[in-house]
C-alpha cells in the first residue's frame, strides 16, 4: 500500500513525537487518526490478512460480526470509515467477542469506536462485533492495522463494504476473502432513543445524572407509565454488559424484584430475577414481561417491556402499586449472559416511590448516606481543621504567645481546639463505613488498612501530647520531635487514603475532577506553608547584635516574629478562605453523586 509523502512525513513526525516504544498493551489512541504504529519503519505493501464480515447491509442499531484472520500476529487496530471518505473519523460503535484478546478504544467523540489488542501475545484469529450508529453514512468499510512483528506491520487493510438498504453500489469491488459473505440476519430493534417527554407529568422517572437526555450517551433512564392494569416500563444507559433495575423495600440489596436487560452475544435478553442477600440474582425460569423491545448502538443498551401491575402468579413479583426504593445499576456481562458485579455502587433514589401514583421525575444518588457523612467528616478534619491548627502551632506561636484565652496562651488553645475537633470528627467518621459494611470491607483495596493506621495515630496524638515535658525540661525536644513526625505521619497518610477512597466504588467522585482537586489542595497548603517559612526566614535575617564585632543570629523570634504580624494575619485569613472553598466544591459533589 502506498502512502503519499504529505502523509509518510506526518507519521516520521508523530514518530518522533511519540515514544516509540510501541504499544504493546493497545492503548494506541495516538493513532486513531493515520491507524499507523510509531515503530520507527515503514509498512509492509502486500497485506497478509484479511477482514471479513457476516453481512452486506444494515440498518441503524444492526450488528455486524466482523473477523479478522491470518498469519500470526502480536498486534491489531480495526475501525469503521465512510467508505467515500476512509480519512474521516470512525464510524460507529464495537462490542468484543473475546475480552482476553481485545480491548475497545474512544477515538474521537464516538465511544468505543475502535478495537485492538490486550497484549503482544500471538493470535491468529479475532472477533468482533460492529454496532451501526444512527447517523451512519450509506456505506462504510472496515480497515485494520496488523503488526505480525514490531518492525513487520500492514495499515488500514481494506477490508468489506457493508451499505444501507437502497443505497448505490460501490465504486470498487469488495476484496477477496476466505470466507463467503453472507447476509446478515435481520435484528429487532427499538427505531430511535428514549425520550424525557412527559416526565412528572405522564410517567414516573428516574434519571441519573437529574434532569439528563436520555438519547445522550451518558445518561441512565428509567421510566414508569401506567396504562390500565400494566405498567409500561423503559430502560435506557451507557453500557456494554447489562443494566438492571430493582423495587427494594429499604436501601440494602437482598429479598428485591429486579429486572434485567442483559448483552447476550449482540441480543438484549430481558428477563426478571430475585435478589438474595448480596448473591448474584436467581433468574426466573417463566417471564412475566411482554411487549419486549431492545436496542444497542452507539454504546447505549436500551430495552422496554409491559408487566401487570399484579401478577399474583409469580410469588416473587412486587405489585407495582406499593412505594419501594428504586435501584438502577449497570455492569460487565460474558458472551453466556452471566453477569458481573456491578463496578460501582447502583444509583438508589433518596426515599420510596409508589410509580404508579403522582408521575415524578427524580434523580438518585449512588452513594448510601453513611458512605456520604464518612467523607464529608474526614474533608472537614483533614482539609480545615488540622490543617488550619498545624499552621497556628507552626507560625503563630511568637505572635499569639502574649494573648491569652481561658488562662492558656491563645495559639495554644486555638491549636489544641482544632485538634481535638479533627479526632472527634475522624473517630465518628471511621466507625461509619463499619456500620454500612457490617465489618470489614476486603474490596476496599489499601483504603481501610490506611485508615486505621491514620485512626491509631489520631488517637496517639492526643494521649502523647498529655503527657508533654514542661518547656525547659531535657525531654522536651524529643517530645517535640515525636509529636512532630507522628502529626505529619498521619496528615500525609490521610491524603493518601482520600486519594483512595475518593474513587471506591461506594463514593466515586467525578474523575478526574477528584485528583485534581486534591491535588490543588496539597499545592495550596504546602504553598502556604513555604511562604510562612520563607517570611519567618527573612525577619529572622533582619535581627542581629553586635557582640565582640561578630554579628550573629539571635536564637529568640519573638521580636523578629511580631513584626511580621500583620502579614501572618492576612495570610491565615486567605488561607482559612482557600481551605473553605475547597472543601465546599468536596461536599458539593459528594452532595451530587
Amino acid at each position: 500500500m502506498e502512502m503519499s509523502g504529505l502523509a509518510f512525513a506526518s507519521w516520521v513526525f508523530i514518530c518522533f513525537c511519540v515514544s516509540v516504544d510501541g504499544y504493546p498493551s493497545g492503548k494506541i489512541r495516538e493513532a486513531c487518526t493515520s491507524m499507523i504504529p510509531c515503530h520507527g519503519t515503514s509498512p509492509q505493501p502486500s497485506p497478509e490478512h484479511t477482514i471479513t464480515v457476516n453481512g452486506t447491509e444494515f440498518k441503524p442499531g444492526d450488528s455486524i460480526e466482523v473477523h479478522l484472520s491470518g498469519p500470526d500476529f502480536e498486534g491489531f487496530f480495526i475501525q469503521a470509515r465512510d467508505a467515500e471518505h476512509l480519512d474521516s473519523p470512525a464510524v460507529g460503535s464495537f462490542t468484543l467477542g473475546d475480552r482476553r484478546l481485545s480491548q475497545l478504544l474512544t477515538c474521537g467523540r464516538t465511544k468505543n469506536s475502535a478495537v485492538s489488542h490486550t497484549s503482544r501475545a500471538k493470535k491468529k484469529y479475532v472477533k468482533v462485533y460492529w454496532i451501526a450508529p444512527r447517523s451512519a453514512p450509506k456505506r462504510i468499510q472496515f480497515l485494520a492495522t496488523v503488526v505480525k512483528k514490531y518492525k513487520t506491520f500492514w495499515v488500514k487493510i481494506p477490508g468489506p463494504i457493508v451499505s444501507q438498504p437502497n443505497a448505490q453500489s460501490p465504486t470498487t469491488p469488495l476484496p477477496a476473502t476466505s470466507e463467503a459473505v453472507s447476509t446478515s440476519h435481520q435484528v429487532s430493534y427499538l427505531s430511535k432513543p428514549f425520550n424525557a417527554s412527559g416526565c412528572g407529568s405522564m410517567k414516573f422517572c428516574v434519571r441519573n445524572p437529574s434532569n439528563c437526555d436520555p438519547e445522550s450517551a451518558s445518561c441512565f433512564f428509567l421510566s414508569f407509565q401506567q396504562e390500565k392494569s400494566s405498567v409500561f416500563i423503559e430502560m435506557s444507559g451507557p453500557s456494554e454488559g447489562y443494566l438492571a433495575f430493582a423495587l427494594s423495600h429499604d436501601q440494602w440489596m437482598g429479598g428485591d424484584d429486579a429486572y434485567l436487560c442483559v448483552n447476550e452475544d449482540h441480543h438484549v435478553h430481558v428477563s426478571t430475577a430475585h435478589l438474595k442477600g448480596r448473591s448474584p440474582p436467581i433468574l426466573d425460569s417463566q417471564n412475566a414481561l411482554e411487549n419486549v423491545s431492545w436496542r444497542l448502538a452507539d454504546g447505549v443498551l436500551q430495552c422496554s417491556f409491559r408487566r401487570s401491575i399484579r401478577l399474583p402468579a409469580y410469588k416473587a413479583r412486587f405489585n407495582l402499586d406499593a412505594s419501594y426504593y428504586i435501584f438502577l445499576a449497570d455492569g460487565e456481562a460474558s458472551e453466556g449472559g452471566l453477569i458481573y458485579k456491578h463496578r460501582r455502587q447502583p444509583l438508589i433514589t433518596n426515599g420510596v416511590y409508589d410509580v404508579t401514583g403522582l408521575p415524578q421525575d427524580l434523580g438518585g444518588s449512588r452513594s448510601p448516606q453513611l458512605i456520604k457523612a464518612h467523607g464529608a467528616l474526614m474533608f472537614v478534619a483533614w482539609i480545615t481543621t488540622v490543617s488550619i491548627g498545624v499552621i497556628v502551632a507552626r507560625f503563630f506561636k511568637p505572635v499569639w504567645s502574649h494573648s491569652f484565652l481561658f488562662g492558656k496562651e491563645m495559639w495554644f488553645q486555638v491549636h489544641r481546639m482544632l485538634m481535638l475537633t479533627t479526632v472527634m470528627l475522624t473517630s465518628i467518621s471511621f466507625v461509619l463505613p463499619f456500620i454500612y459494611q457490617g465489618g470489614w470491607s476486603q474490596q476496599a483495596g489499601f483504603h481501610p488498612y490506611l485508615g486505621c493506621t491514620v485512626m491509631t495515630l489520631t488517637i496517639f496524638q492526643p494521649l502523647m501530647a498529655g503527657f508533654r515535658p514542661s518547656p525547659h525540661a531535657p525531654r522536651r525536644q524529643l517530645f517535640n520531635w515525636f509529636h512532630w513526625s507522628t502529626g505529619t505521619t498521619a496528615r500525609i497518610l490521610a491524603v493518601v487514603t482520600m486519594f483512595l477512597g475518593m474513587d471506591l466504588p461506594a463514593l466515586d467522585l467525578p474523575d478526574p475532577w477528584d485528583t485534581y482537586t486534591m491535588i490543588g489542595f496539597v499545592a495550596w497548603h504546602v504553598g502556604i506553608d513555604v511562604l510562612l517559612e520563607i517570611h519567618s526566614y527573612c525577619l529572622v535575617r533582619k535581627v542581629e547584635v553586635i557582640e565582640d564585632d561578630r554579628v550573629q543570629i539571635l536564637q529568640s523570634l519573638t521580636s523578629a516574629e511580631a513584626e511580621g504580624c500583620l502579614f501572618k494575619h492576612i495570610v491565615l485569613i486567605i488561607y482559612v478562605c482557600g481551605n473553605i472553598v475547597f472543601l465546599l466544591a468536596f461536599l458539593t459533589a459528594i452532595n451530587q453523586i
